[in-house]
């Protein structure tokens, strides 16, 4: 009977030792588990914590461009920097055949004009926001958009954001890009003075983005201000009419802008002494200048 009493009270010892034991770590879980309202904002919490920790994307430099809308000639394009796994940069961005420069120094410089037209702030402090609030999120996705493609989740923001978020959300699913080795922007020569023939000073800008040449524009002014470029999409540079040519400037000068998108070098061409080439086809008008004034402005880049 003493043998017997000596083994109850072990085994019952025994059990309040394991009960304590898992009654311990109950205590560690009972927070998350009993309190479900703290515990859903710090689940989330955490979750995105682990995903930043952690990272999902692969470092390097990711790019994407979409199609030039058809009715503002808008063809918009999305830089994401990925660091740690993280996105640490984003920066949203567009060319316009229309429009020398890119969008985001277009609307710096008060030519785009949203608050002219009664906008809280112009379309590249829009797109700042924008930009931030996937650096916080770490994901295009994160984001509920109307049929309109804005959003109430992004405050002063009422500019159509799904080019931005859709574009980012392909750059992430090619993966990283081979960068270029110049600074995004836009970079900007022209001549020394305005030719004593032609009454021109030329011009050429040159856009940057993930490090390589997205745009070039050739143009010119003269002393009234006059752009040489606009003067013959109105008809008043008269190649066709005036010169015989199969095309009016602009339309060449096109070709020749697309060209150097293409090379990404300047130095890719060879010229004749009038400053022309056989290397485009459908180009007759003198280039060298231009390829000049690019090979200038790309100095600004590096």
């Amino acid at each position: 009977m003493k043998k017997a009493s000596i083994l109850l009270c072990s085994a019952l010892l025994l059990g309040l030792l394991a009960g304590c034991g898992s009654d311990k770590d109950g205590n560690n879980a009972a927070p998350a588990n009993n309190t479900p309202v703290e515990n859903s904002a710090a689940g989330n919490a955490n979750s995105t914590d682990t995903t930043a920790e952690q990272g999902k994307y692969q470092d390097g430099v990711y790019f994407a461009q979409g199609e030039a809308d058809a009715k503002t000639g808008w063809q918009y394009y999305v830089t994401l920097t990925v660091s740690g796994g993280k996105i640490t940069e984003a920066k949203w961005n567009g060319i316009n055949a229309n429009v020398g420069v890119d969008k985001v120094t277009y609307s710096k410089e008060g030519k785009y004009g949203m608050k002219a037209g009664g906008a809280s702030s112009e379309w590249h402090e829009q797109a700042e926001k924008t930009e931030q609030y996937l650096i916080e999120k770490q994901d295009p996705k994160a984001i509920t958009l109307n049929e309109e493609g804005k959003t109430d989740a992004i405050s002063g923001v009422s500019v159509h954001v799904n080019e931005f978020f859709d574009l980012a959300d392909k750059a992430l699913t090619a993966g990283p890009v081979e960068a270029g080795t110049y600074k995004d922007g836009t970079y900007h020569a022209e001549g020394d003075k305005f030719d004593e023939h032609s009454g021109w000073k030329e011009t050429a800008d040159v856009v940057i983005a993930a490090g390589k040449i997205v745009k070039v524009n050739f143009s010119g002014v003269n002393e009234a201000g006059e752009d040489k470029k606009q003067n013959s999409v109105d008809g008043k540079y008269g190649m066709k009419a005036n010169g015989g040519a199969q095309a009016e400037w602009h339309e060449e000068a096109a070709k020749a802008e697309a060209y150097l998108v293409e090379q990404q070098d300047p130095a890719s061409l060879t010229f004749n002494e009038e400053g022309k080439t056989d290397a485009i086809s459908g180009v007759s008008i003198s280039l060298k200048s231009y390829f000049d004034l690019v090979t200038k402005a790309l100095e600004q880049a590096k």
